[in-house]
Parts: structure tokens; sequence; C-alpha cells
């Protein structure tokens, strides 16, 4: 793809709240290196206002609304985004900002590139001088990492961490970021989110064998109880920047969801139904 344009997003229509989810070089043309989510952006504010030489990006609405501006060097586009199953493919070389923000938007955007302030273009001036060169950029491969080394058979839910991640706060709202490599012990093949959700709902009730995932609450909050058969732990949730590690083996239900949560869910595998243990029984069974 060489123009940026809109993608739909599988939507999973669910009475317990609904599901859409995003895979690497499926739904989108790139291997994601990068994850990081926009929020708390005051009102009347712009976020953006540069290009990337080399970083493709996906942008999606997970809350409220806000429009995308786009500019190839030739033309500019008003892309409005406010709904969660689809969002905005950008490709390298393309000048863009953020505006419009609604009360409580919360923008999450997928790169290609691990972060590197040399891939940015910060001038308009300097992108449309960029923009009349013959652009050849590299090709960023996403290099293969060892996942940890976990027996899902013996995994413990003390293997399983809270973790609170950076959080950048700027007057024009905050970011908190993740990276292939760096803040993951995976690599992100894989990102979906529940929203709509009813109170009194619960969600999960399922475990994998080989799947690693980072779960936030990027709106509201909601607890996770973890289970590896012997142990239980219950995990709350109630910020962008906090998230919880799940490593492979563990059992888990989402519950206690406030009014307007969302779970995003950064997974290092594509679905593939074999991997899931959808049975309690059939659970102890493989624990055993």
């Amino acid at each position: 793809m060489s123009e940026s344009q809109i993608i739909n997003l599988p939507k999973i229509l669910d009475r317990r709240g609904n599901l859409t989810f995003v895979e690497t070089q499926k739904h989108i043309p790139f291997k994601i290196e990068r994850t990081f989510w926009i929020y708390d952006v005051p009102g009347g504010e712009t976020r953006g206002g540069h290009a990337y030489k080399t970083t493709d990006e996906f942008i999606i609405a997970l809350s409220g609304s806000f429009d995308v501006v786009v500019d190839n060097g030739k033309e500019k586009k008003v892309f409005s985004l406010n709904r969660s199953y689809y969002g905005l493919y950008i490709p390298a070389g393309t000048w863009r900002h953020m505006e419009n923000f609604s009360t409580n938007a919360l923008s999450v955007v997928l790169a290609s590139t691990p972060y590197s302030s040399d891939d940015y273009v910060r001038e308009y001036s300097e992108f449309i001088a960029y923009c009349n060169k013959k652009r050849n950029p590299d090709s960023v491969e996403n290099n293969k990492r060892t996942l940890p080394c976990i027996n899902a058979k013996k995994s413990s839910v003390f293997d399983c961490s809270h973790m609170e991640l950076d959080i950048n706060h700027r007057e024009k709202g905050n970011i908190t970021v993740v990276e292939n490599n760096k803040t993951l012990p995976f690599n992100i093949n894989r990102i979906y989110y529940l929203y709509d959700i009813p109170g009194g709902e619960s969600r999960g009730g399922h475990a994998h064998k080989n799947l690693f995932q980072l779960v936030v609450a990027a709106s509201g909050s909601f607890d996770v109880i973890l289970d590896d058969g012997k142990a239980k732990r219950t995990v709350t949730l109630n910020r962008p920047y906090h998230c919880l590690y799940i490593v492979p083996g563990i059992w888990r239900e989402l519950v206690n969801f406030s009014s307007g949560s969302i779970c995003m869910v950064l997974a290092s595998d594509v679905y593939q139904e074999n991997d899931y243990i959808r049975d309690y029984e059939n659970y102890i069974k493989f624990k055993l």
C-alpha cells in the first residue's frame, strides 16, 4: 500500500462485550515493532506534526473520536476516526497530525519500527524537500526473538507480572509506549480489544498453551483472576500505563468491568484455536 487509507477490522459481536483484533501482516501490511497509546489530550490540542522516513503506522480510535490530517507533499486529506473496528493506515513518507480530540479520546498507534529520533522529519520544509527526492527506504526486518523459556504445564500465577509502563507526560496528552525486544519479552503479532461490555459480565475463562500476552486497561477498570490449578491471584487494572504480563499455561478470567471499560491485549502470536484450553477440567488435566 502506498497511500493512506481506512482499513476495516473484524468485529466479533458478543452479548458479553464486543471484540476487535489486528494481526501483523494480515489486517495491516507490516510487522508490528512498537505500540503506543495517547490519552488525556486537553481540548483544542493537536498531536503529531511530523513524518517518518521508514515507519508505517496504523492508528485506531479506541475510544472517543479525533481527525487525522495526512499530507503526501502534493495533497492533504482528513480522516475522521470514531469507531474502534477500523483504523487508518499511514505509509512512511507521509506528514500527519491529529486534531479535534473528543473528551476521553484514546488513540492507539501501531508502528513498523522501534523508536528512532533519526527516523523523524519534524520540519515541514524539510519534509517537502524529502518528498522531492527519490525515496528508497531500508526494509525493516522483524528480528525473531526467542520467547522466554516457560513450561506451560508447570507455569505459576507468580510467573505473571503486574507491570507499570513509562508514562510520557505532555501538555498535549500523555503517551505510553511498548516496543518489541525492549519493553516486551516477546514480539507483538496480534492486538485485540474488548469494548461495549455490559455491567456484570465476565470475559476470558480459558488458558493458552503457548501464547504470551500483555493485558492493559486502556480505559476504565477491571480485575483479572489468574489460576494455575493450585493458586489464584487477582490483579486490578485501572490505569492505561499499568499492565499484566501473562505467561502460557495460566487460566484467566476478567471480571468487575467498570462502565466504559476497554481491555486491550497485545499477543505474541496470531489467532490459533488449537492453542486455547476452554474447559477448566481439561485445563486441570493439562497441568497434571
